[in-house]
């Protein structure tokens, strides 16, 4: 393979040395991965929804203690919705079954689940931790605080799910766009239609979204291994942000029982299911995926189902069963290795012919 430079717009943007995004995963994803792809020379990325402000703070002083090299911050621009007493007493009906069997007291409170939205504490601490790059999903936040963002001189990225949606992110003070395709793992970045119907594949919506749009695409989804990184750039991405492709890394904070599920993933396992946190996300496909959903009309709204089904995670996993848990996993999840975060990321720009 003929070596090539990465596209300086998006390494001289980021401030790295090869155009490679880990992304952002809640729970799985913490300061060690992030600081193993950082000193590789990609970009890592910590997500921040799971997250107190505390809790960010402390990330950040491990990541910065052990490396200088820009990181990605990422939050969710969701709106937090009203709580809904009839909704939420029939999905509790709906998962009743489940807690006698698996003897989980159908009368403890639910507990709350956290999925914080990008609000003024959370623009706050990224005046105060200037990370360098801040992503967001579901859209972008109010314009006030965007631009308040954006002073700081970090570098903005936003999820894509259409055309549209890319079209809007640049009008909106988008720096790069993230085209995510439907192979993706985790929740659907799509903020202007709740379609899933109507969801793009990465291999055809890249594409289009570098036709309609002046700014550097960054590609997501189904995208674990260097094919998938030079057909991505060859369809005109300028970087390829892989997830499920880093779970299997030893820095990864991925719970035993979710390895054992990837590591015998097949391709026709994955499905994309609102039954754990009342959004569009992909998983494998587990006993509460199956028999609840994938979708399921009862599901509260976001973030709100989550709470009701994490009593029965608890208990499940208690149990070595991974059938309640949250399992999120791309389409080309037999594709991951498990590497060090650091090897895998130069293993894949490497392959791809990347020099730096």
């Amino acid at each position: 393979m003929t070596p090539h430079l990465p596209d300086p717009r998006i390494t001289g943007l980021l401030g790295v040395d090869l155009p490679v995004i880990q992304a952002p995963m809640v729970a799985a994803a913490m300061h060690e991965i992030v600081i193993a792809v950082a000193q590789a020379g990609g970009l890592g990325s910590l997500a921040c929804a799971g997250l107190d402000a505390q809790q960010i703070r402390t990330e950040m002083q491990a990541i910065r203690a052990a490396t200088d090299k820009p990181v990605n911050l990422n939050f969710f621009c969701h709106q937090q919705p009203e709580a809904d007493a009839a909704r939420e007493a029939a999905w509790r009906a709906r998962l009743l079954p489940y807690y006698l069997e698996l003897g989980v007291d159908p009368a403890l409170p639910i507990p709350t689940s956290v999925r914080h939205p990008f609000g003024e504490e959370m623009c706050a601490l990224v005046e105060e931790l200037r990370p360098g790059v801040v992503s967001f999903h579901f859209g972008l936040p109010a314009p006030a605080l965007l631009a308040r963002v954006k002073a700081t001189g970090a570098v903005v990225l936003s999820s894509a799910t259409t055309v549209a949606e890319a079209l809007w992110l640049e009008q909106h003070g988008c720096d790069a766009i993230i085209a995510q395709g439907w192979e993706a793992g985790g929740h659907r970045g799509m903020f202007l239609t709740d379609d899933i119907d109507a969801q793009v594949g990465t291999f055809a919506l890249v594409p289009q979204i570098v036709d309609a749009v002046s700014l550097p695409v960054i590609a997501a989804g189904g995208i674990a291994d260097a094919r998938g990184v030079r057909a991505a750039l060859a369809l005109g991405a300028s970087a390829v942000q892989l997830g499920t492709a880093y779970l299997l890394c030893p820095e990864a904070r991925t719970s035993a029982i979710h390895r054992a599920a990837l590591a015998t993933a097949r391709d026709d396992q994955t499905r994309l299911t609102n039954v754990f946190t009342g959004r569009p996300a992909r998983g494998l496909a587990n006993r509460l995926v199956r028999e609840a959903g994938p979708m399921s009309a009862l599901a509260p709204a976001f973030p709100l189902a989550g709470g009701a089904s994490l009593l029965l995670k608890q208990k499940a996993e208690a149990q070595g069963s991974g059938d309640f848990s949250l399992l999120w996993s791309g389409q080309a999840a037999r594709l991951a290795a498990s590497l060090p975060a650091g090897d895998l990321t130069l293993q894949l720009a490497a392959a791809a012919g990347f020099v730096v």
